[in-house]
């Protein structure tokens, strides 16, 4: 529970959440870790009369499932089976989103235009694939939804004679996702838009050299 993979899978996890909030904080409340609300917001945008909110929605979709497949298939026929490879297509992404956004709306606006939230959402879907087993994503890091269930589970388990690591570990995940969003919330209070995709990126690159230098080396030398 506390191996390097566990710890591994709480930094991702905090990066997904910084991610996420340098997406939702100076946008239109977009959200590009929260694909159930983007399903149900693409169905039910169109029975308010909010045409733009389906498209929207979809299209979050549409840029989430492109970077879960696109970084799968680097994984199947390029990448080491490590999170390295993931981290830095998450990383380019963001700046990416970084350049358009200034490129559009310039380095001090406050509000990020949709199109860089988009390739966020493309970096979201790739981050997730960073924990693979058997072809199956083993620890999806922005899956709130899910790991919240387990960890009702566990906490059950628990209480039925089991030991506390039968839920811990899922909290510790979804704490870190939580201390991730928050550390992005405290940022977005004193930079702009395009800045808070900048520093995202940022914090993503140093990632991925930890990722590298911590997980993927040790693989290339054994």
């Amino acid at each position: 529970m506390f191996g390097r993979e566990a710890r591994l899978s709480w930094v991702l996890a905090g990066l997904a959440g910084l991610i996420g909030a340098a997406a939702f904080t100076h946008s239109a409340g977009y959200f590009v870790t929260f694909m159930t609300g983007n399903s149900e917001r693409a169905v039910l945008g169109l029975f308010r009369n909010e045409q733009w909110l389906s498209i929207a929605a979809a299209l979050l979709l549409a840029s989430f499932v492109g970077g879960v497949v696109t970084a799968s298939l680097c994984r199947r026929h390029w990448w080491l089976a490590h999170p390295h490879g993931p981290t830095v297509l998450t990383a380019l992404c963001l700046f990416v989103a970084a350049g358009v956004d200034i490129a559009v709306d310039g380095w001090s606006t406050n509000q990020v235009s949709f199109v860089p939230v988009l390739f966020a959402a493309f970096g979201i879907g790739a981050l997730n694939t960073s924990f693979v087993k058997n072809g199956e994503v083993s620890i999806p890091l922005s899956y709130v939804t899910g790991t919240l269930v387990k960890m009702g589970q566990g906490i059950e388990r628990h209480l039925s004679g089991a030991s506390a690591r039968e839920w811990l570990g899922y909290f510790l995940l979804w704490f870190s996702f939580i201390a991730g969003a928050a550390t992005g919330g405290g940022i977005s209070l004193v930079v702009s838009g395009s800045q808070m995709l900048a520093v995202a990126a940022l914090v993503c690159t140093l990632t991925s050299g930890y990722t590298f230098f911590h997980v993927d080396r040790r693989a290339l030398r054994n």
